[in-house]
This record gives structure tokens, sequence and C-alpha cells, in this order.
């Protein structure tokens, strides 16, 4: 087929659409939105042939349909604000956005869940939930933006899995349309079923390359009738470890949240982006510790009894307490401020790595130490949530822009030292197209053969999100 004959097949599945699927479902030219042309990773927006804005797994089954009728590739998209190009379309594909797909199908109170469709942003969910007296304990700086087929497709973390676990933990059940237009349905509402294969397995964490999530099943938890937070400072990251463990065997189930910024990240906010700190900067390390219980009274005095312990044992140089609900919120501002590293820092790469929580200081500590020597002018931060081995960096070279910046030599070293180290090169944002090259640093070349055969057997002609994560 030359290039015009593929264009007047593409014009022409374009107006079968329209005619299927209305003319407010399909999208082309100067009508498609910025925002569909790329997420929210470094890599350079594409040029879709088409957006198409299905309504229901029904009418995003028909797309699939037409796309692969007409050999075009297609890409899922969501909230769009994953940082591995997962969802960014390359130019002359169709980007097939769930956004029309916005809504809360049910609450169940008794099964404690909610179905939800897949474009519903999470902020949403946890709002629906919080109304309905439960909580929805995923969460993450997008809330706003992200939605939840999204979290689902890269297994999102957040700032809680150390008591909730990761995304995959939260779902019960899945509505998928798979590569070759079927729709899979199986909203399970069961905690227990060993029925065969847990085929949502299959897809949670695969970034759109076995199919497209359209509707969810999730687990909602009672909601906090307490919520207590301390902003810790400490000495080293020996009295870090001991803080965590003390947590931990201190705190048991009721903690929810351990949050640690090294002294980098902590002048960055307190002094470039002037937030507002409870504790004095010029300690070592600074940690928020947050706790969700049953009863107020009990764990409020739990908590202080748990931090005195920290303090007389000498793990704690100094510590603040909230005091409210809007206190609590404060303190959240400090870790959540990364998400103004725009304005702080210009120009910036960010990582998202998994480490053992032994090896994240002097992962840390290497680390910066590398970029320093291997990169004029290069610069770094740390933070994360540590609990789960979950570490975040942000490097950069001041003065220069997003294009100049020397990602492939910050990679080379990053990810470098933590195949060295034992880690993951993604914790909770995926691999897309901007880690691929590094994920054998992470996957054995079996497993990566086994990824592999995943994808040809559900995609046979390797259409949908064509060379993300692996290659057929």
């Amino acid at each position: 087929m030359d290039a015009r004959e593929r264009d007047r097949s593409s014009e022409g599945l374009l107006d079968e659409l329209r005619a299927e699927l209305g003319t407010q479902a399909v999208l082309t030219g100067n009508d498609i939105p910025l925002r569909n042309r790329n997420d929210w990773s470094s890599k350079p927006p594409g040029e879709p042939l088409a957006v198409l804005r299905p309504g229901n797994a029904q009418e995003a089954a028909r797309a699939v349909a037409a796309c692969r009728a007409a050999r075009l590739p297609f890409v899922p998209q969501g909230g769009l604000t994953g940082l591995c190009g997962g969802a960014t379309p390359e130019p002359g594909w169709i980007a097939i956005s769930l956004e029309r797909m916005v809504g809360i199908e049910e609450i169940d109170p008794v099964s404690a869940t909610m179905t939800v469709k897949a474009g519903t942003p999470l902020e949403v969910v946890q709002r629906a939930a919080d109304e309905a007296g439960f909580l929805f304990p995923l969460d993450l700086g997008s809330r706003g933006s992200c939605a939840i087929g999204g979290n689902l497709s890269t297994n999102a973390g957040g700032n809680r899995v150390i008591r909730y676990g990761m995304t995959r933990d939260l779902v019960l059940g899945l509505e998928v349309v798979l590569p070759d237009g079927t729709v899979l349905t199986n909203l399970n509402k069961l905690l227990k079923n060993n029925a065969g294969y847990d085929l949502k397995h299959l897809f949670i964490g695969s970034e759109g390359t076995l199919g497209i999530i359209t509707r969810v099943v999730l687990r909602l938890f009672p909601r906090p009738r307490s919520t207590a937070a301390a902003l810790c400072a400490l000495s080293s990251y020996a009295d870090v470890a001991a803080l965590l463990a003390g947590a931990r065997s201190g705190l048991g189930p009721i903690l929810s949240a351990f949050e640690v910024m090294w002294p980098d990240y902590w002048q960055v906010v307190t002094e470039r982006l002037k937030v507002r700190s409870p504790v004095a900067s010029g300690h070592g390390f600074y940690v928020l510790v947050e706790t969700h219980g049953s009863d107020e009274a009990t764990d409020a005095a739990r908590f202080q009894s748990w931090l005195e312990e920290m303090a007389e044992s000498g793990i704690l140089a100094d510590a603040a307490v909230a005091q409210s609900h809007a206190q609590v919120k404060d303190f959240w501002a400090v870790r959540d401020a990364c998400a103004e590293f725009g304005t702080g820092l210009g120009p910036h790469i960010s990582y998202d790595i998994g480490l053992q929580v032994d090896r994240m200081d002097s992962f840390a500590s290497r680390c910066k130490a590398a970029l320093e020597a291997g990169i004029p002018g290069c610069d770094s931060v740390y933070y994360g949530h540590i609990g789960d081995g979950n570490l975040h960096l942000v490097a950069w070279v001041a003065g220069l822009p997003m294009e100049q910046q020397p990602k492939e030599a910050m990679d080379a070293i990053i990810y470098g030292l933590v195949r060295e180290m034992g880690g993951s090169i993604s914790a909770e944002h995926g691999i897309g197209t901007t880690k691929k090259k590094w994920l054998g640093h992470a996957r054995s070349d079996a497993e990566i053969a086994l990824m592999r055969v995943l994808k040809g057997a559900l995609d046979p002609e390797n259409l949908l999100n064509p060379g993300k994560v692996v290659s057929l």
C-alpha cells in the first residue's frame, strides 16, 4: 500500500468511526488537544493521526477493531501523567483516550468495593470513597489529573504502600478490551477467588501493551477515625533505619506512611521553594511519619508514647507533632513540594528506583558524587518512601533547557549504579520507552523473553502500543 492508498484508507476509517461513534468521539488535525500528544515525560510530543474518545468498552472495542482492520497502531491514554512515555503516540498512530469514560458506577458498602470507569480521576475516586465513609488509600501528587485506569496500567505506588500495598493490591476485578477487540469482563468483587489464572494481573502494570482497561472494581477500606503525623529530624541514616524499625514494631498496623527526605531535598524545598517547615534546618535527615487508626484517644496516646520512646533512645534530634488535620496537610506540603521542582530547579530529570532500604543512603552518596564527577555542573536531590524500598531523585544541570539536559549520561550513571546495587530501574512509574533501554539492568534475559511471549500471544499483530516496555 503506497502513501496515497494509506491516506485514503485512514480517511475511510475515520469516516466510519465518526458515523459509528459520533463526531465528538473522533478528533483530527487542529482539533487534537496538545495534551493528547504526550505524557509528562521528557519524550518529544507525537502527532497522532486521530484521537478517539469512546464512551464505553463496546465503543472502545469497535475502535480497536477498526484500527486493526486498517493496520494502524493505537495507544491507550488516561490522565497522561506518566513519566516514561508509555501513553505518547508516534506519528500516524491512533490515540484511544478514556477521558469520556468517567464516573463511579457503584459503591457496595457490604463488600467494601467500588466499581468505577477507567478514565475517572484518582481524586474523584478518593472523594467518592470518603463521602461513602470509606478510604481508597492510593494517593499520588498527580491525584487531580491522573486517571484510575492509568494508575492500574502502571501499577502506581504512592505514599501509603507501606500499609496498603501497591495499586495491584487494591484491585479485585477488571473489564479490559483485548488487542483483537474482545471485551474481557470480570468485575469480580471476591477477595478470595482462585478459579484458574488471576488474569487481571496480566494487565495491571503492563502499561497498556496487553489490553485497554475500561472498568475496575476497587477495594475500599474503613475511613480512618484518627490521623496522626510527626515531622522528625535525625542525625544519620542509621537513625532513620532505627526509626523505621521502631515505627513498624511500636505503631504496627496503624503506620500508614514513612517518607524520608535527604538534606539536599530539604534545602531546595525550604530555601528555593520557601515551604514553611515545622522543624529547623541543619539536620542529616527528615522523616514524615503518619498513622491511620480507629480510636482517636487511644491512637493519639500511642503515637505520643512512641515518639517519646524514640526521643529517649536518642534516635530523634527534633520532632514536631501535628495538632490538627490542617497541620497534617502542612506537614505533607513539605513532602509534596517535589511537584513544584519545575519552579525551584528549572528543567530537570526525575528518577524512580527501587533499592533495599539498607542500601539507599550509600546509593544516594555514591550517585551524587558520580553525577558531579561525570557530568560538569550536575546536581541532584534525594527523597522517597523508603519503607517500601522506593527512592526518588531528580538531577539537573542548571541553566540548560530541558532538551539539552544530559539525560543519557545521567541514565547511564544512575541505572548503572542501580544494577550494581541489585535494585530496580522503576519502582512505580513503569518503563514506557524512556527506560526500555535499561530494562535488562533489572530483569533477566529469561524474564524479558517471557514478557515478549505474553505480548506476542495477546497482540500478535503488534498494534497495541507497540515498542513500549519490550519489542517483539
